[in-house]
Formats: structure tokens, sequence, C-alpha cells
């Protein structure tokens, strides 16, 4: 096989070695992955070792992301269905969480040391992000540690990376105490219709920051800030989280009424007041900010774990009808999924009740056993928290293909979502779209195994997973990338449950 020129090598090198250090890895653990000796590695990334075609392959699939680009770049899953899982899984932390507490950092002019953070690609690219503009962010461990940066270089971001996530966003807040006029690229993301910004632009507008869409960018100008009353236009999650870290260095009180106190939120909140900011009204739809100043001191913060994982997880054993344990569940967040679920004929027990790290998240043991459903005779449908979480209603899709009746879903706030639903016709469920965000449910059927590319979405690319563990034969969901947006390394980690799947690279 023809090797690179040297040349080619001393980048390519360059490039491993930054790769392998934003995920989080020794050379010594990226020699096991490769199964080669540490020497080696070094050699590759200093440009002293020759780089077939083949090597590089692995290096891909050991750090999953591509190096170069050959025929096929995709990430696919080869999976054979139809068996029951068991064992236990933990839940990770929060993806949502993770995000915005990257975003957050800014706000801080000393050290963040964010604990247990999902190595998942919505975190790198927000890495990649943040890291472009001057600001130090770099792994130890499983942690991540964030310095702001002391020479702001907006001129210089990350413009593909923050084209593939509409976290950027968040990063509105943040940045207008660091630069009075600037540009944000356009956020990207999942594809799930006309997802307007207007509530970001007519809530931070009340905080005096003008934002106009320009030429593939956001044009920001904050030259006077202040507090405010803010009435938000929707009860969104980032657009409260903007409002909160604008508001959180505006000396004075903002009100934010109509704020969502979904999981994600409150982390933020809890955050920013271990960094000093006081917020009154955390978990209700009031929030007060006092903002500070000037926030500079060292801050270390164990994210919340996750409860849409958990729901996912739950998703699992009831449309597979398995018996597993899943830990670390952030119960406030899934009671009423979990009622749903149980008058579905859905059978689990809380085993232990504890505290998350942070000291804020209430945490259970969920152990369930295999049961038989029954359709609700109510619709299924989503509402800001309290309510059933507007993430989790698509997991509610594959349990209802094997409860016996007719479910209806009705997945209100998104245009696309509920059409992606209709990708699991193609293991024979019976799914009616009524219209572009109803579907009508039959059940129960035996799901059989088919070839399905991955929508650009998270949580339909997550329920097309599901239920192909739960069909009988082969099948394979190509693309993966959606998933990998906000799931850790969960291949793997469905196969310590007795799942048969098999990464497959498009090389």
């Amino acid at each position: 096989m023809k090797t690179l020129i040297n040349r080619e090598q001393l980048k390519i090198g360059k490039f491993i070695a930054e790769l392998r250090e934003l995920k989080g890895l020794t050379q010594e653990e990226f020699a096991k992955a490769l199964k080669t000796s540490q020497s080696a590695v070094a050699r590759m990334e200093k440009g002293q070792q020759n780089l077939t075609t083949e090597t590089l392959a692995k290096v891909s699939a050991a750090l999953n992301q591509e190096i170069i680009t050959l025929a096929d770049k995709s990430v696919n899953f080869k999976i054979e269905g139809g068996h029951k899982l068991s064992g236990t899984i933990a839940t990770n932390t929060s993806k949502n969480a993770a995000v915005a507490l990257l975003c957050a950092s800014l706000l801080n002019k000393g050290k963040t040391t964010l604990k247990n953070v999902p190595k998942i690609e919505e975190v790198f690219r927000i890495m990649e992000v943040l890291s472009s503009i001057g600001a130090g962010v770099k792994w130890s461990g499983n942690d991540v540690e964030v310095v702001p940066p002391q020479a702001l270089d907006l001129g210089n971001i990350d413009a593909e990376a923050a084209a593939k996530t509409r976290s950027v966003l968040m990063l509105l807040g943040p940045l207008v105490h660091l630069s009075k006029n600037f540009k944000l690229p356009l956020a990207g993301g999942c594809k799930l219709g006309a997802r307007t910004v207007r509530p970001h632009l007519f809530a931070l507008e009340k905080l005096g920051i003008s934002i106009k869409t320009e030429h593939g960018s956001y044009q920001v100008v904050a030259a006077r800030l202040k507090p405010a009353e803010i009435i938000l236009y929707e009860s969104g999650d980032t657009v409260t989280e903007n409002a909160i870290m604008a508001a959180s260095k505006i000396p004075g009180k903002t009100v934010i009424k109509f704020a969502s106190s979904n999981y994600m939120v409150q982390d933020l909140c809890y955050f920013l007041q271990v960094l000093g900011v006081k917020i009154e009204g955390i978990g209700t739809t009031t929030l007060t900010v006092h903002g500070k100043a000037d926030l500079c001191q060292p801050v270390t913060y164990y994210l919340s774990e996750d409860p849409i994982e958990s729901m996912m997880f739950l998703s699992l054993a009831a449309t597979t009808n398995s018996s597993i344990t899943i830990q670390r569940c952030p119960l406030d967040f899934l009671e009423l999924e979990l009622l749903k679920l149980e008058k579905m004929g859905f059978k689990f027990k809380i085993l232990k009740r504890y505290k998350s790290r942070n000291g804020f998240t209430n945490l259970a043991d969920i152990k369930t056993f295999p049961g038989k459903l029954m359709a609700l005779e109510e619709k299924i449908y989503a509402r800001p928290f309290p309510g059933l979480n507007i993430d989790n209603l698509p997991f509610f899709v594959p349990i209802a293909t094997q409860a016996s009746g007719t479910t209806l879903v009705h997945d209100w706030v998104y245009e696309n979502r509920a059409i992606y639903y209709m990708e699991l016709n193609k293991l024979r469920t019976n799914i009616i779209l009524a219209d572009p965000h109803r579907v009508y449910i039959e059940g129960p059927t035996e799901l059989r195994g088919a070839e399905i590319i991955c929508p650009p979405a998270l949580r339909p690319a997550a329920i097309i997973l599901i239920a192909m563990l739960a069909a009988k034969g082969t099948s394979i969901l190509r693309n993966v990338y959606s998933i990998n947006r906000g799931y850790e390394d969960l291949a793997n980690r469905l196969k310590k449950l007795g799942a048969k799947i098999e990464i497959l690279h498009g090389f």
C-alpha cells in the first residue's frame, strides 16, 4: 500500500495528537485501542511513522472520527435483534447540561472544572468552538477544564463545528460580556423543522442586546447592558439558559417569566450559584437573577445525570420485554413518564434513592421486569417540565408498537419529528401518520430486521435503534452520527446488556 509523503505525515500526526487529547485519551490508552505500542503512537504523532490507508482506518475507528476522507466515511451499526437483555447499565451525565455549562464557563474569569463530562460529538463540537476563540479547553480524564480566553478571537471561530450544533446559540449570553460587537455562525444541530431563534432575540433585546441575522451569521451588538423583566416568547430550554447567562453578569435584578424549569436549566442555575450568582425560583417558571459583574474563582462542578438517557433505557427494556437495572436515574424528571408506563402495564421497581455527586439531583436505581403492555386510551403528549419531557416523548413510540391497542402520540413541538417515526414501518410496525404532528400506533406487532439510514435528529435515531434491538433478524443502521451526538459509546454499553451490535466503518 502506498504510504503518505513525510510532509503529510507531519500534518496528520499533529492532527491525530490533537484529536486524541480532545477525546481525553492518553498515548497508552490510544495504543491499546490500536493494538500497538505507545512508542509507535509517539512516532505516529511526530510524523515519524509511515501511514497507510489501513493504519488511518484503524486510527479513525479508535477515535470515532475520520482522519482522511475515503469512499464512505459513515459509521454504521449491524444489529442482531429479537433477544432479551439483562444486566445493569448506568445513566451518564447530561448532554444538554454539559453543553450549557461549557458555554457558561466563559462567564468565569477563573478556571472551571466540569466533572464527568460525556464524551460525545455535541460536547466535542462546543469544545472545538471554545478552543478556536482562544479559550483553554482540555480533558483531564473524564473531566473538562476551561480557562477563558485572555484575548478573544471571534474572527477565528470554528464555523464548521458551530454549524453542527444548535448549542452554539448559547454562546450569545456569555459572549456579550466579552465583546460588545461580534458575529456568531448560525446554529445547526438536529433537523426538526422551523426551530425559530426569535425567542432568543426577543429575550436578549430586553437586556440591551441587538441581534440581527445576516449572511450566514448572527450580528450581535451589546453596547449598554441593563437588568430587566423578561417575558419569554416561548418556554424553551436554550432561550431560558441564554437569558440567565446574559443576566448573570449584569448588576441588578433581572426577572425571567415563563422560564423553562427543565433539568439542564436547573443544572445551569446551580452551577452559577456555586460561581457566586444569586438565583431565586430554581425549579419554577419565574427566575430572579441578581447579576454580579465580576465572576472570578476556581470552580469545580459535577454534572447531573441525563433523564433522557434513563428514559431511553426504560424504552429499551419495555420494547424488548427485558429485565434490566438502570442506575443513577434523575427521578424528579421521570416521574410522569414512569406513571404513564405503569398504566401501560410496564413493571418496574425503584431499588434505592440517593443524591447525585453535585448534591442537588435526586437519583434512583430502577429495575424493570417483563410484562404485557396495553395502549393508553388517552393521547401521549409532552409539556414543559414538570410535564412529560419533549425529548422523552419519542421513546413511547417503540413501546407502543408492543402494546395491545392503538396509541396516539402527539408531538406538537416539532414539525418534522413525527414524520421520522414513520421510518419504523420499515421494521414492520403499524404506524399511521395523521398529520405532521400526530401518529397512530397499532400494536403489538412482530418487528423484523431492515436497513435504515439514521435520520438527522437524535431522538428519532435512538428509537430506531431500540426497535432494531427488538426486531427479529439482522438490521443495519447507517450513518449513526446523530446517535453519537448525544450518547457516549452507546453500542459497547448496550453490548454489556447482551445486545448484539457490531460497529461497521465505511472503509
